[in-house]
């Protein structure tokens, strides 16, 4: 497994006029209660911040519109998926992602959110956290990314 790469992937940290994150359970999340921020692949030549809007609209069916992207991270944060989920998620052709995070300023209304909005959904539920709570609230194994991506925009939440 060590020679696979890293799948190329945007995150948005959406953040609202309470200064509280979008974040949502997957659906297809077997074990515990965890809960995650929008994020995906990104497709071969396509540019980041374009990447990053499609994801949302994907995901939370949000309009680019009601979202304005603030900063994009620094640079990548690369995480490793558990042995157990080796070769398992992607076809099997990637040892975890390389994510390029965007902090996303939502100034539209919840009613502007529509986890329906693409077929098949990707979460079941949603709702808005304190910033903190980020760290609580994601698999294990991507903790340390969302300690990096809060760390990086936290003075601008």
């Amino acid at each position: 497994m060590n020679e696979l790469g890293y799948r190329p992937c945007v995150g948005v940290m959406l953040v609202n006029a309470e200064g509280r994150v979008f974040v949502g359970r997957r659906i297809d999340n077997k074990e515990g209660d965890w809960w995650q921020m929008p994020q995906g692949g990104v497709d071969e030549g396509e540019d980041l911040k374009e990447a990053a809007l499609r994801e949302l609209a994907e995901e939370t069916g949000t309009k680019a519109e009601h979202v304005t992207l603030i900063q994009q991270s620094s640079e990548p944060i690369r995480y490793d998926l558990p042995e157990e989920l080796m070769g398992k998620l992607w076809g099997g052709r990637y040892r975890g992602q390389e994510q390029v995070w965007f902090l996303g300023r939502f100034s539209g209304a919840d009613e502007d959110i529509d986890l329906d909005a693409h077929d098949p959904p990707e979460f079941c539920d949603w709702k808005w956290v304190d910033p903190d709570q980020l760290p609580d609230l994601i698999v294990p194994f991507k903790k340390r990314v969302y300690r990096a991506v809060l760390e990086e925009f936290r003075d601008l939440v």
